[in-house]
């Protein structure tokens, strides 16, 4: 049976809550030169250096700067940094901008560059993303403006971990506790944290790239999504992103106080397989479950056609990432299902089933309504798929151990850098060293992303990054669903909201608001 959109909406979205957002009225904001930004948790600590979590990576980003900036095709383009050269595989060479103050009017110096990363992985700061900076092996100052970095081994990925969102430049001697009290060269100062109420920054009028027209931001903590719909809906919330589901953005639309804006994402949602495991060791049983899926249905029903169908672990647009048409492809074909699942000696039992495997999610509830519509989708070819569902801490330790046989999640951020390749594909990243949890192991794709990371010329990089691609395509340790679209509800008087694929709150930087 083929499931529609129409008909998946029925079965999985009984009862919209979001219509009792047609109930109230709206009303003025009480400051008018502050915009009201709802978001749905505190951030965990906005030094850069230390917060994780996306809250921090994106209002933490308006507070400092980094070295370098992404591009909409996420090249890495100079920010704090004016330029850099790679002399060789194990050297990293930065000039730093000039004329740049700190909010408290401290000039920024290659000193405090060279500070803000060795924090990071000499015992400084106790920190989970010291990681990324673990092949730095010394950073020494050349002048004011000039730092040298050295690695242990040829990292392409530094860069990528210098960007914004990622990495943010402190003052030099800045410590543990620089988040309570953060001191950056952003476009925004900040002024208060309560947490689970609110963040308070304001435009840094010195700004060296140009200063923000918004006089004031309060990110004001709401941890309910009908909650912040409600918010907006009377007008005392002036923006929210990607917070509420697409059926409440649905409801808003239309509303003459506030606008949507919408733009592709670089997010993804796949599932991954354990290639050890009895049932989905063949790959040609991993190609069937990819058959078997109705991804467009899905994000018609689920999305309201907010979102993309995925093939790679790339968004579209990056320059690593291989061109479609290059790639094996896997649309909804049920005869092609069984007829891989016949070919792997997969034939049906008495009740028609041919495999039977459990997938683990956690109890987010798109990803719930998800699993449900690919159950329904994966019957037709004979496939049996139990859900099973737990909290996120118990459901991300069973998959961090290997205790699944299918998992369903989503990359934020790290998908925007090739290098993920070596951290979910690598042989040499079977967790605790790495995010291949599915033990996916093929020595082709080792040396292909080892080469990668060794070279500094960008075509010959690309050249093996697709290859890697074309294989996993092929191998399918994991199967890509969708980028979903970033989703921004924001008033009237906000202007001139630009968004980026990341998600992040840069727009903050150029919106115009009316008062």
């Amino acid at each position: 049976m083929k499931w529609s959109a129409n008909a998946l909406r029925r079965v999985l979205l009984p009862g919209a809550a979001c219509c009792v957002l047609l109930l109230l009225t709206s009303c003025k904001p009480a400051d008018p030169n502050t915009v009201r930004f709802l978001i749905a948790s505190s951030p965990n600590n906005l030094d850069l250096r230390q917060g994780t979590d996306a809250q921090s990576e994106r209002v933490g980003a308006l507070i400092y700067d980094a070295l370098v900036h992404k591009d909409e095709h996420f090249n890495l383009q100079p920010w704090l940094a004016t330029s850099w050269e790679r002399p060789d595989p194990l050297t990293w060479v930065f000039h730093i901008r000039p004329g740049v103050q700190f909010h408290d009017g401290k000039a920024l110096s290659a000193e405090d560059v060279a500070w803000s990363i060795r924090s990071m992985h000499d015992g400084t700061l106790v920190t989970a993303k010291g990681g990324a900076f673990a092949d730095v092996d010394a950073v020494t100052v050349n002048d004011a403006l000039t730092l040298t970095v050295h690695t242990s081994k040829p990292y392409a990925g530094l860069l990528f971990n210098l960007s914004d969102g990622l990495f943010g430049v402190v003052e030099k001697g800045a410590g543990r506790d620089e988040g309570l009290h953060p001191i950056g060269t952003g476009p925004f100062r900040f002024i208060s944290q309560l947490q689970d109420r609110d963040v308070v920054m304001e435009r840094n009028s010195d700004y060296w790239n140009g200063a923000p027209t918004i006089p004031r931001v309060r990110f004001e903590v709401v941890p309910d999504a009908i909650t912040i719909a409600l918010e907006m809906k009377k007008g005392s919330g002036d923006a929210e992103s990607n917070e509420i589901t697409l059926d409440m953005v649905h409801a808003l639309q239309g509303l003459p106080n506030l606008r949507t804006e919408s733009n592709a994402g670089s997010l993804v949602i796949y599932a991954n397989m354990n290639v050890n495991d009895r049932a989905l060791r063949d790959k040609r049983v991993r190609q069937a479950i990819a058959c078997a899926m109705d991804r467009p249905a899905i994000i018609a029903a689920l999305w309201r056609g907010q979102a993309r169908v995925a093939d790679s672990l790339l968004p579209p647009g990056h320059w690593a990432r291989a061109d479609s048409s290059n790639l094996a492809q896997y649309p909804h074909d049920v005869s092609r299902a069984i007829q891989l699942l016949d070919t792997a000696g997969f034939k049906p039992d008495k009740d028609g089933v041919r495999l039977r495997f459990t997938l683990k999610t956690s109890t987010d509830e798109t990803t719930r309504l998800t699993a449900q519509a690919m159950q329904q989708q994966l019957r037709a070819a004979g496939i049996e798929m139990s859900i099973r569902s737990a909290e996120f801490g118990t459901f991300y330790s069973d998959i961090t151990k290997g205790a699944f046989q299918m998992y369903m999640l989503r990359w934020i951020g790290s998908n925007e850098d090739p290098d993920i390749f070596r951290y979910a594909y690598a042989t040499a990243s079977f967790p605790p060293k790495g995010g291949n949890r599915g033990r996916y192991s093929n020595p082709t794709v080792d040396s292909l992303i080892a080469g990668a990371s060794a070279s500094t010329d960008q075509q010959q990089r690309k050249r093996d990054y697709v290859q890697v691609q074309q294989i996993l395509a092929e191998d399918l340790p994991g199967i890509m669903l969708y980028y979903p679209n970033n989703q921004v509800v924001h008033s009237a008087r906000l202007e001139n909201v630009k968004l980026d694929p990341g998600g992040s709150f840069d727009w903050l930087r150029v919106a115009l608001l009316q008062r």
